[in-house]
């Protein structure tokens, strides 16, 4: 367990800003209204980035994505909410490698995984947990506990908010951990091995000339996340090809298989993230290693997953090696994008009315190896971390075509790994 936290804090002034906004299709008027109304509302919105971190001298030495250690545990930023800006508030000092973070939603509580391989003398990593200040957004740990396996690299919550799921990538496991009633986390109540042939180095759809292999060594969970309804758990598994499903008993906090257990991926394209369509009816699977985009058509009764599609997130004249990384649909449900790490690009769909994929085009990240990016509350705008680059660059969302619109700004964070928002005008 981790007891140093440094707080490194700049003087934190409020602000105005507007109020949160939906994203609806054909109302263009939003973006302009943001800017003409954003100091007529209280209440700041912020957002946390997590990072790869160095050891501090009273950390054990951790094992991290490459290049290591430029980030300095968990930044906090305030944003300009008429043009997407970032002003740095505060960090929270970690040499732990927070790399995946949540917010409840009450905005009460963050959870952090810590990509570490080792917790004093267990072959395991960690998760944290912070309280959230109500008035300034500043976080105080609450508990360190293990993750249920080296490595945790993503964590989720259930619909409930009583209990963090955890995917632990060098483990090759996945974890349910009770969230408390002081929001504190427990000992895992079920942890689950993943086992089976592990595919190939070279993926079936692999782009010519691609030696892209990051992951077909061995068992790697790499995310875990439930369906909207909290009644399935799905968790992807990078060097097995394949995307369980588990049926989620919330009063044990256990996984049970579903029937098929998973399915699978072409052999060695790597299944990395995934993401629900708003309709819950159809969920979309980036595959890291045969940079593609899956459609599948989701049966919220029975949990079973049918492909309907597949689709590159490259150009169509694209050759090299190529890492996908994130994947995610617009909140208002008209559009999907994928991210490709060394072509460092966000490739842009747009969902038909059967759920299945047109190719728009991509859009450069401004940096060097995007590792992820989410969406700010309203929609507007897109934070993309550029793991390499050492920076978040912030884009513009155009309602209307899906396309991004770089807004000029960028966010300094050494070895950003992901983003997430906490929106105090709803408090």
């Amino acid at each position: 367990m981790f007891s140093e936290f440094g707080i490194i804090s700049n003087r934190m002034r409020r602000r105005s800003f507007l109020r949160n906004l939906s994203m609806v299709s054909g109302t263009a008027w939003i973006a302009p209204l943001a800017s003409a109304m954003a100091a007529t509302q209280d209440g700041p919105l912020l957002a946390y980035v997590g990072t790869f971190s160095s050891p501090l001298q009273d950390v054990l030495p951790t094992q991290v994505d490459l290049p290591p250690g430029n980030g300095r545990g968990i930044h906090l930023f305030e944003v300009n909410r008429a043009d997407g800006s970032l002003k740095f508030r505060e960090e929270v000092r970690m040499g732990s490698s927070p790399s995946s973070l949540v917010i409840n939603a009450q905005g009460t509580r963050l959870y952090s995984a810590n990509e570490t391989d080792q917790v004093g003398s267990r072959k395991e990593g960690s998760v944290s947990a912070f309280g959230v200040d109500p008035k300034t957004g500043s976080l105080a740990l609450l508990n360190t506990v293990p993750s249920g396996g080296a490595g945790p690299t993503y964590v989720s919550l259930t619909p409930s908010g009583e209990h963090l799921l955890v995917a632990n990538y060098f483990g090759g496991t996945v974890a349910v951990l009770p969230v408390l009633a002081n929001g504190r986390l427990g000992p895992a109540t079920d942890v689950k091995i993943d086992e089976g042939p592990i595919g190939p180095t070279r993926a079936t759809n692999s782009p010519p000339g691609s030696f892209a292999m990051s992951g077909h060594d061995r068992t790697h969970a790499h995310m875990i996340a439930t369906d909207d309804r909290g009644r399935y758990v799905l968790h992807a598994d990078l060097g097995l090809d394949r995307i369980y499903v588990w049926k989620f008993d919330p009063s044990s906090g256990k996984l049970l298989p579903n029937d098929p257990p998973f399915v699978t991926l072409p052999p060695g394209d790597g299944p990395r993230h995934f993401h629900f369509h708003p309709n819950g009816r159809w969920l979309y699977s980036v595959q890291e290693e045969g940079s593609n985009v899956v459609g599948f058509r989701f049966d919220r009764e029975t949990g079973r997953l049918e492909a309907f599609q597949t689709i590159s997130t490259l150009p169509r004249d694209f050759s090299g090696s190529n890492f996908c990384s994130e994947i995610l649909v617009s909140p208002d449900g008209h559009y999907l994008y994928a991210g490709n790490r060394l072509h460092d690009s966000i490739a842009i769909f747009k969902i038909l009315e059967d759920g299945t994929l047109e190719y728009v085009r991509e859009v450069w990240t401004q940096g060097n190896y995007p590792r992820s990016f989410s969406f700010d509350p309203s929609g507007q705008f897109l934070y993309v971390c550029n793991q390499r680059s050492d920076n978040v660059a912030v884009f513009r969302v155009d309602s209307q075509n899906g396309s991004l619109q770089f807004t000029g700004h960028y966010a300094p964070v050494g070895n950003p790994s992901c983003v997430v928002f906490r929106d105090f005008a709803d408090r």
